[in-house]
């Protein structure tokens, strides 16, 4: 057990290190716009599993399932709390959805953190330059509405999936009528 005393919130001191607020805070964080839009759940099959999850947790369910071909995935979304995060339940779609190896190999469960960002170009550029990898470039999603999503991966293994925030910023616009 360590003999640190806390003596603010933002400072920790121990007997090896002193650690101040600019460790903790990347600057570069105050220059862009994000939030955490839903947690993924990777399961056998959404019919099985919603009513669990909605009794478990006390979550509502509309009862929308989307099927991406793109993504080869059916996706669902759970609330809880107008204004909290999601829960995405994820099922693969065929032997080679991208969720069939670590629903085969883990047995499902939390698979991802995503974040809705207001500008992916420049969530992406930032999280690439703290030693993410890109698994997958943005493409659209049929369970945002076309809305483009890209996938990371941090150096501490973390999924992130990145959601564009808005549609408008990269749709063209039809002015006819």
């Amino acid at each position: 057990m360590s003999s640190g005393t806390l003596h603010d919130s933002s400072t920790l001191h121990d007997s090896s290190t002193l650690h101040d607020s600019s460790t903790l805070h990347d600057s570069s964080s105050l220059h862009h716009s994000r939030s955490l839009h839903h947690y993924g759940y990777v399961v056998e099959n959404i019919d099985s599993s919603v009513r669990g999850f909605v009794r478990s947790l006390a979550l509502q369910w509309d009862e929308r399932i989307y099927e991406d071909p793109l993504q080869r995935v059916k996706v669902t979304f759970l609330t809880s709390c107008p204004g909290e995060p999601l829960i995405e339940l994820v099922e693969p779609v065929g032997e080679k959805s991208p969720v069939r190896k670590f629903l085969t190999e883990k047995g499902g469960g939390l698979h991802h953190l995503c974040y809705e960002a207001e500008s992916i170009e420049t969530e992406l550029q930032l999280m690439l330059s703290r030693r993410a990898m890109l698994v997958r470039r943005p493409q659209p999603a049929v369970a945002f509405g076309g809305r483009r999503i890209a996938w990371l991966l941090t150096q501490e293994n973390l999924l992130v999936e990145l959601l564009e925030g808005t549609v408008a910023s990269t749709m063209p616009v039809n002015l006819s009528t």
